[in-house]
């Protein structure tokens, strides 16, 4: 049975209600989207940006505009792209690319841009919209907090096959274990999870959605995985020592992450400690990711279970964030964020600790969040006698 990546044109029409009702309240004509992530979810074209403009025009009335350069054309017509096409020559080019979208829809009265639109690109619309009144609005990214669900039979479907990385992994380890030869290097450990989750895809999906990251993640281990975000290298992994595996994908370009911290051989009473510390503090705040709940309690009851066990000196990052067409998106679990969880966000929840020198401990979890409490889409097991190889 093959898995379809692709969703629905029920999926677009539902988020284009959406965005349209946020637009309302603003009193927005128009909405003009460039970041590639929101580009993809109001018309499911996937590119990979650069500085060329690749933007969608939504008018609160009427269709959706896709502003591409033609070298992009085909590719938006292939992957069936829910808008009008428009495409410009080249950039920077004779007219700007938004002069040439200006000729083709009407002048707005007021509309807006993403916060994160840049400032060359403000420039550039005001000069090409003189008579429309500009703003920056976040509609587009409120809306993309809360998940429809065909977008989360895409993540759990991701997560099915993320957990399958790690246990593709924890095998290429615990066959050189046996063998009595030399372990992996981090690089190598990487290369072999992430070719292993890719084939699983391709075997299975049609109609794949090519991201950057398909399938990837961080593989580090003993005292490397002390720096939580050291890409992996040539170092070898060690008898005795621990190693992280963190681990993702992407179907039809939505993410999860599923990530767990072995240990090669029998666990020394300093691991164990740190292990179950972490495990504890990612039960904790996992069970805390409920409705109603801000994203800053959730981590302060995550981190709180590490700061009374004496370790808050090894905290380097919050709880955790979300996940959706983005690795890491809005909210955020971490202080400062004070956003409700609402039913219908997906969440990483992975605290760790890193200890210079030694090793960094690390458990995450992608989580949806539903009316009866947090579900878990990744299931690898996190017992300690699960981790040690």
């Amino acid at each position: 049975m093959t898995f379809s990546q692709r969703l629905p044109g029920a999926f677009y029409a539902g988020a284009l209600d959406r965005v349209r009702a946020e637009m309302s309240r603003e009193g927005l004509s128009a909405l003009i989207l460039d970041d590639p992530l929101d580009v993809a979810y109001l018309t499911g074209f996937h590119h990979f940006p650069n500085e060329r403009p690749v933007a969608c025009w939504l008018p609160l009335d009427g269709e959706p505009v896709l502003l591409v350069p033609d070298l992009e054309r085909e590719y938006a017509l292939d992957q069936r792209a829910r808008a009008e096409i428009v495409a410009y020559p080249e950039f920077p080019g004779v007219r700007s690319p938004f002069a040439v979208l200006a000729a083709h829809v009407p002048a707005p009265g007021a509309a807006a841009y993403a916060p994160s639109t840049s400032v060359g690109r403000v420039e550039a619309l005001a000069e090409a919209f003189p008579s429309t009144r500009w703003s920056a609005s976040g509609a587009l990214g409120r809306v993309r907090l809360r998940k429809l669900h065909e977008e989360i039979t895409l993540h759990e479907e991701a997560a099915r096959i993320a957990d399958q990385m790690i246990e593709a992994g924890v095998e290429l380890v615990r066959s050189a274990v046996e063998a009595g030869g030399e372990l992996p290097t981090e690089t190598e450990l990487a290369g072999h999870v992430i070719s292993h989750g890719s084939r699983l895809m391709y075997a299975r999906h049609e109609d794949v959605v090519v991201v950057p990251m398909l399938t990837g993640g961080l593989v580090y281990g003993g005292p490397n995985s002390a720096q939580p975000h050291r890409l992996p290298g040539g170092d070898r992994l060690r008898a005795g020592e621990t190693f992280m595996l963190s681990l993702g994908c992407a179907v039809g370009g939505r993410f999860v992450e599923s990530e767990r911290t072995f240990v090669i051989g029998e666990p020394t009473p300093e691991q164990a400690r740190y292990y179950e510390v972490v495990r504890e503090a990612q039960e904790t705040g996992t069970e805390a990711l409920v409705p109603g709940i801000t994203c800053e309690e959730a981590n302060r009851r995550c981190l709180a279970v590490i700061e009374r066990a004496g370790l808050a000196e090894h905290i380097r990052h919050r709880q955790g964030h979300g996940i959706g067409l983005g690795f890491h998106e809005p909210p955020w679990l971490s202080y400062g964020d004070t956003t409700e969880l609402a039913p219908g966000m997906i969440l990483s929840s992975e605290p760790g600790v890193y200890v210079p020198g030694h090793a960094g401990y690390r458990i995450s979890d992608t989580v949806l969040v539903t009316e009866s409490g947090p579900r878990r889409l990744t299931a690898y097991p996190r017992e300690l006698t699960d981790v040690i190889i």
